[in-house]
């Protein structure tokens, strides 16, 4: 059976990601301004209730994907009948081809995690890390890494109009060759929300339905690199992750534990490489 026969029915709820206000700055003039949007997205797996998720609805129903995936919730796409968007609500239904399975064993321990808004990972936040290898046969040179933070840079996103939120990429980098050709990245996802970790998992949603294959990729945020951000990414089988901020000590053994390549505080031409240094070329 071909892949597009297992690609879930999808409603397409994108809604307003910006908001104009009036402020007063600090002369007392008063202009509009635009702000980011934010909405509570309570999601429904089989009519149970799992999560309540803060979003800007960018891209609502990858998002509810990635995060059932990025959980563990649901292994495989096959499993995933529909996703339903309902903004007039505020929620997310999707149905399973099995049908209601019962979650409350994999959501009966929830961590807090650090990311803005405060995400979420249910179960032991180390389950499966131990059996995760990335693939070393990826390869990352100087000259794509700038062309990625290049390529970043000049988007048109939410941040440079409203600020307020963070942005997540995956990326195709190539190196230069002989011939003279400078290096190049291509971005194949950007997507921003009201917290990096919604962002990721929106990202882990499109590459789901895409079928796209981490192994070859870079994942680029402007988050810090926390354990919750190398576990996603590890799980989502991207090999090198790239971030214009800085990491935690519990991101850095993870990111060494699974030979995830992280590179922090990264902008321009300027970065730091902390693990998997195997994987940079000159």
């Amino acid at each position: 059976m071909s892949a597009a026969a297992h690609r879930p029915q999808l409603t397409s709820a994108r809604r307003d990601l910006t908001f104009d206000v009036t402020a007063t700055d600090e002369h007392g003039a008063r202009s509009t301004v635009a702000i980011a949007g934010e909405q509570p997205l309570t999601l429904y797996v089989d009519r149970r209730e799992i999560v309540t998720l803060m979003t800007l609805g960018q891209a609502p129903e990858a998002l509810a994907l990635g995060f059932l995936r990025n959980q563990r919730l649901v292994r495989s796409l096959d499993e995933i009948a529909s996703v339903q968007v309902d903004w007039e609500v505020g929620a997310v239904a999707v149905i399973t081809r099995g049908g209601a399975a019962d979650y409350s064993a994999r959501t009966a321990t929830r961590t807090v995690t650090t990311g803005c808004g405060q995400g979420s990972v249910f179960g032991s936040l180390m389950d499966e890390i131990d059996a995760i290898r990335l693939p070393d046969s990826a390869r990352l040179s100087r000259g794509g890494l700038y062309a990625l933070l290049d390529a970043v840079r000049r988007r048109e996103t939410i941040y440079k109009q409203a600020g307020a939120v963070h942005g997540c990429a995956l990326v195709r980098c190539t190196d230069g060759d002989t011939d003279g050709a400078a290096a190049g990245a291509q971005v194949l996802y950007y997507v921003e929300d009201v917290g990096r970790h919604n962002a990721v998992d929106a990202i882990a949603g499109l590459m789901w339905l895409d079928r796209v294959d981490g192994a070859d990729k870079v994942f680029y945020t402007t988050g810090r690199l926390t354990s919750e951000m190398v576990i996603k990414c590890a799980q989502m089988g991207v090999p090198i992750l790239v971030s214009r901020s800085g990491l935690t000590e519990m991101g850095y053994r993870i990111a060494r534990q699974v030979g995830l390549t992280m590179i922090g505080r990264a902008a321009n031409t300027r970065y730091l490489l902390f693990t998997g240094e195997q994987r940079m070329r000159p």
